[in-house]
């Protein structure tokens, strides 16, 4: 099969398209034949292997896992002899994490990991990238941050694949939205359900008189100490972007002050919780609630135009290589 892999933590040009053997699945895996798979913000961190903090878990020195890539979206091929919740022939989507690389054109993955049947009225490439935006922002917003109907949450990066999941997520729970992206992609995102978008080129929502309940950074472009004065007096500040004065501000205002700084990773939560919100999410999906936004797809031989894409800053929604 072609893979994706990388040797070496570095630029865009690190990865390579290799010929691999078809992986075997354990009794209690299955074989997905991957359609679509996603290359997100958290897939380009660890191909430069930053922060440094995270080859605790992918290698301290080179990869651990050589083929890159997370989400995903595919047919099952074949199953484990001990395999139960899925056949041959199901359509499903899900995540790799610390394992098995996406980015190719087959995976083996438990049946009880993250793994979903997949919602009939969305397709392949819009499924593939639900673990990142949708499950993520979900976690924050109503996990983490305990978000409450009628509260006004301010989500920062609004036009990418977390934070236009967030504005959605958000409306749904019953919170008033205000999001933060450029101008260029004001209407769209409004056309997602937030409620007023401030655009970061021509103003600063932390000069503003606003103050809001939650914000969600979803791309860590601000710190809870710059934000704080536009929290009110029991706000938070959410952030998926792991750096280290986060960190700091999270253990500092866990036990000083009412305004409170919160940091978790997603990925690091039981399988058992994550399963639940994707269930969850395939419900939402399955009702038209949300919808997955893709900004541009690549076939899988051009993942590294694919990582230099995302790496500009700039995309809308998820980016997806196609297999």
């Amino acid at each position: 099969m072609k893979a994706i892999k990388y040797t070496e933590y570095g630029s865009p040009d690190v990865l390579i398209v290799d010929e691999m053997t078809i992986p075997e699945p354990k009794p209690e895996e299955i074989r997905v034949k991957i359609h679509a798979a996603s290359v997100t913000r958290a897939d380009t961190m660890m191909r430069r292997g930053s922060p440094f903090i995270g080859r605790l878990y992918i290698g301290l020195k080179k990869p651990k896992y050589p083929v890159i890539g997370t989400g995903f979206a595919g047919e099952v091929e074949a199953i484990g002899s001990k395999v139960t919740e899925f056949k041959i022939g199901d359509s499903v989507f899900g995540e790799s994490v610390f394992g098995s690389g996406t980015n190719a054109e087959y995976v083996c993955v438990p049946q009880n990991g993250m793994v979903a049947k997949k919602p009939e009225n969305i397709s392949y490439a819009e499924a593939c990238s639900v673990c990142d935006g949708p499950l993520t922002s979900l976690n924050f917003l109503r996990e983490v941050g305990k978000m409450q109907k009628g509260q006004h949450v301010l989500i920062v990066g609004a036009s990418g694949s977390l934070g236009s999941a967030a504005v959605q997520i958000a409306k749904h729970l019953g919170a008033e939205v205000t999001a933060v992206c450029s101008g260029k992609n004001a209407i769209w995102v409004k056309d997602l359900g937030a409620d007023k978008v401030i655009d970061y080129t021509k103003e600063d929502f932390k000069e503003a008189s606003e103050l809001y309940d939650m914000i969600y950074d979803t791309v860590g472009k601000h710190s809870f100490s710059t934000c704080k004065n536009a929290l009110k007096s029991n706000g938070v500040y959410l952030s998926p972007v792991f750096q280290v004065r986060n960190l700091f501000q999270m253990l500092w205002t866990s036990k000083l002050g009412h305004k409170k700084a919160k940091f978790a990773a997603t990925g690091m939560r039981p399988v058992k919780e994550l399963r639940f919100m994707l269930n969850e999410l395939t419900e939402l999906f399955e009702k038209n609630v949300i919808q997955t936004i893709i900004d541009k797809q690549f076939p899988l031989v051009e993942t590294a135009n694919a990582h230099t894409y995302v790496d500009t800053g700039h995309k809308k929604g998820n980016v997806v290589v196609i297999i």
